[in-house]
Formats: structure tokens, sequence, C-alpha cells
């Protein structure tokens, strides 16, 4: 089977890129597609699975493919298309198309052409092949759940962590966590966000042993603060960005005028060799405020203003030289999709009853005293290529 992880090298170097995309454009192509999935995927009924593996799918095509040749609103509902059918949640075509509709503007449904519908059809058949018909995907959501059940601690603390968390990883899917990082080290790093923001501190845990300095090592060996603190800054990060200009979108393909494509092995593709959290530079020092305590939900709303100035300056003393002034956030991560009623977890006999959307109440904080930079993380849970 094919690898789908990448380092950050080669996440700058895609297709896109290549074709005179810049990088940040790429990563606003990628977060409005993934918008247009989830947000199309609540108003349909879909399972969060299905639109979760629908992102992955979006994300995955990209890797091979540029936004210039495919437009990312019709790969976007053509991922959902395929999604529903894996997860056996299947949706017609044309519903999919219909409810995409009116989230998107005349000019951005341009680009579906003169027969949406065929347009996405032939599109699948293109994502098939791409994506080398590797369909089953991963998501953190049940491996956050399980180390859930493991952590000793105030059980009202403990739920509000977990539905952070579980929040946090709907946000991920606007990112390219799920192209770096298996999803049981994403689960592990927006728990321990979760954790810091709820002031939630793990102790002690199920099947602790002497060998076990944090809670995640019982699960994944060796993943070091650098590499958690990297994928929490990409995470953050999406709650700071503003879209200053609202570029053209790419013009419209019709089925007749389809590029023929060579789909072969990329060389973009996971080597098997380890990767360093940041092959670039180390994460940068927090200087940016996070969200505000409320989280975003459906319908997309924008939030002005700012938490404590005390608040940060405690945990941030040598960041934060002058107090930051309010912040706004236009664009707001992507609605809450929110754990599922005990009925539909497939992973768990008795899952936490999650209710509330929770506040975050604290500033990130994270540990001075990490290990050496540009450590690779040790995850034996992944064979080693053959």
């Amino acid at each position: 089977m094919p690898g789908w992880y990448y380092d950050k090298k080669e996440l700058r170097n895609s297709p896109s890129a290549q074709d005179g995309i810049d990088y940040k454009t790429e990563m606003r192509y990628r977060k409005e597609g993934a918008r247009l999935i989830i947000d199309t995927g609540t108003k349909m009924d879909l399972g969060y699975n299905t639109m979760a593996t629908g992102v992955v799918y979006y994300h995955r095509f990209y890797m091979f493919h540029s936004f210039k040749q495919f437009p990312r609103y019709v790969t976007a509902c053509c991922c959902l298309f395929l999604a529903g059918k894996v997860e056996e949640t299947p949706k017609k075509c044309k519903d999919i198309i219909r409810i995409a509709r009116g989230s998107l503007t005349d000019q951005k449904f341009a680009t579906f052409g003169e027969d949406p519908k065929e347009e996405v059809m032939t599109l699948e058949r293109i994502l098939l092949q791409t994506i080398k018909f590797d369909l089953q995907v991963e998501h953190p959501y049940q491996y956050l759940l399980k180390y859930a059940k493991c952590l000793k601690g105030d059980k009202q603390k403990l739920q509000k962590m977990v539905q952070m968390a579980w929040t946090f990883v709907n946000d991920s899917l606007c990112t390219t966590l799920a192209l770096q990082w298996e999803p049981e080290i994403i689960a592990v790093a927006l728990m321990y966000l979760a954790g810091k923001l709820s002031k939630f501190e793990v102790v002690d845990w199920i099947g602790r042993s002497p060998k076990h300095c944090r809670w995640w090592d019982m699960f994944v060996e060796d993943v070091t603060m650098d590499l958690l603190e990297d994928i929490c800054h990409q995470v953050l990060d999406l709650y700071s960005q503003v879209d200053s200009s609202n570029p053209p979108d790419s013009p419209p393909l019709h089925p007749n005028k389809m590029p023929q494509q060579q789909f072969t092995a990329s060389t973009r593709t996971s080597n098997g060799q380890e990767k360093s959290v940041s092959p670039d530079q180390p994460p940068p020092v927090i200087t940016k405020l996070p969200p505000p305590s409320d989280i975003p939900q459906f319908p997309y709303q924008t939030f002005t203003g700012a938490p404590p100035v005390s608040a940060y300056a405690a945990a941030f003393p040598s960041s934060l030289s002058a107090p930051p002034g309010p912040t706004t956030h236009l664009s707001a991560p992507p609605p809450h999709m929110g754990p599922p009623p005990p009925s539909v977890f497939p992973y768990i006999a008795h899952p936490p009853p999650f209710t509330a959307v929770v506040s975050s109440g604290g500033p990130p904080f994270f540990a001075t005293n990490a290990p050496p930079p540009n450590q690779p993380p040790h995850r034996p849970f992944y064979p080693p290529p053959s």
C-alpha cells in the first residue's frame, strides 16, 4: 500500500507549488475545500467518520495534482461522495451538489461546468486512481476515546478535556496534519493541548509502569515535546488566520477536457525514513493569542476580543513584552461536529456522556525542558516498509 506521510519539505514542493501557487494560497485552498466537505456533510447528517475520510481523500489528492488543474470545490464534492460509499453512508451525487451549491457563490459554482454531476462522476475515477484505491482511513477520534479511558483524575475535568480535544481534531482537518503524522500521534498531541487549555493535569493513569515518564508513553513510544508542540502550533494557527484577500477561483473543468493523467508512484510518498519534527526550523515561540473562550460552532461567526492579559503574562513571561491587543478571528474553524450519541460509538461499550461545548478557560503552556530538537520519534506501532 502507498505511504501517505510527508515531511514539511515535501508538502511545500507539492504539484500546486510547482504550478506557481504559493504555499499560503495552497493552504487556504485546502482549508476551503475541507470546510465545504464538513459543511455539506453536516447539513446531510453524515457521520463524523464520513466527513473526516472525505477530507483525508481531499488532502491526499492534491499531493498528486495541482489546484490549477482540478477545482477544489468539485474535488471536495467528489471526495465526500466517495467517502459516503466507503463509510456505508452513501448519498446521491446530485444531492451532494445541491447542498454544496447553497454554500457557494455563483462564481465558485461556475467551476463545476455545465454538467456538475458528470463533472463529479468523471473526477471520481481520477480520485480512485490517485489514491490507488486505498480507501480505508483511520482517524484520531477512536484513539482519543481509547486513551481517555485510561486517564485518572477529576471526571468533570476529564470530560471537558476530551470534549475540547475532540473539537481540536475537527479543526485539524483544515490543516495537513493528516498528511504528516499517524492518527495516534495526532490524538496524543491534541489531548495534550486540550489538557493545557482546560488545566487538566494527568498525574496517574491505568496501566502505568516505572518506564512510563508520561501518560502517552504506554501508547506511542518516544514522542518528543518538540513534536507535540509543532502539532499544537499548527492547530492554534488556524484561529489567528485572517483571509485578507479573495483571489479568483481556478477555472472550471469539463469532462471532455479532463487532462490525461499518468498515475505512477509519486516520489513524494513516504519512503519509510523517520521525519524530523521541524525540518526547516524548530517550532516558534507562541506570541499569538489562542482562540477566544467560546469555541465557534456552526454557523461561522466573527469573534473579537482577547482573554485576560494577566493569564498570558504568567504563562509566557518571556514571550509577551507588551500587553497584546484585541484580535479579530474572521476565519473561524469548521463547525463543531461534536461527539456522536453513545448509540453510534463503534469503539467502546460505555462512552463518556459528552454533552456540552467546553470553554478553553486558560492559555496554552508548553514545557520548557523539552528534549533536543530534530530528534525523530520512534514509532513501533507502524511496521517498517518492505
